[in-house]
């Protein structure tokens, strides 16, 4: 392993931001890499999750068991769900550092919502385990967000099912 572990995003209005990080942990955890995968704005649902929790090296943390999509929240939700996600992040900067890896799934998406300090993120970020990759997804980053990381990779819609009213299908889209 380097000496120094990189940050990664995956960002955009195109699919295949999630799927790019689990390809990405999926590879670390083919080397024995240990791996921390915590998902924003998402229940414990996702199709991937049953497959990362088989790999012995991967460590997929519980979120909320309902999440509402941020535009069904009333204000009092998205309250509950910013401070909810802010102690997250808080947990997992605590325990983070045995990890060669952390995925923070859709981070990016929640700090774009406010539902997530994107100082606290930045702080984090810039104090980090020297060693630790960390991975951040999710539609929009900011500027600052961009130049924090070292990878930065925009996925951009062109042509999409959902365009023409097909719903997400459970295996391909979640």
């Amino acid at each position: 392993m380097t000496d120094t572990g990189r940050i990664h995003i995956y960002y955009g209005d195109g699919k295949g931001k999630t799927t790019a990080a689990m390809g990405l942990i999926m590879r670390a955890a083919g080397y024995g890499r240990k791996i921390l995968v915590y998902q924003f704005l998402k229940d414990n649902s996702s199709g991937e999750r049953a497959v990362l929790e088989a790999l012995p090296t991967v460590t997929c943390l519980p979120g909320r068991d309902r999440v509402k999509f941020y535009n069904q929240m009333n204000s009092e939700e998205k309250a509950e769900a910013a401070h909810y996600n802010n102690k997250a992040l808080d947990e997992i900067v605590k325990f983070c550092s045995p990890f060669d890896m952390l995925l923070l799934d859709e981070a990016l998406c929640a700090v774009a919502l406010g539902l997530l300090n994107e100082d606290k993120l930045l702080s984090f970020l810039e104090h980090k385990p020297k060693e630790q990759e960390v991975i951040l997804t999710g539609r929009e980053a900011s500027d600052r967000i961009i130049q924090a990381a070292d990878y930065a990779t925009k996925m951009h819609k062109i042509k999409h099912p959902y365009d023409i009213g097909i719903k997400a299908r459970p295996g391909i889209e979640y």
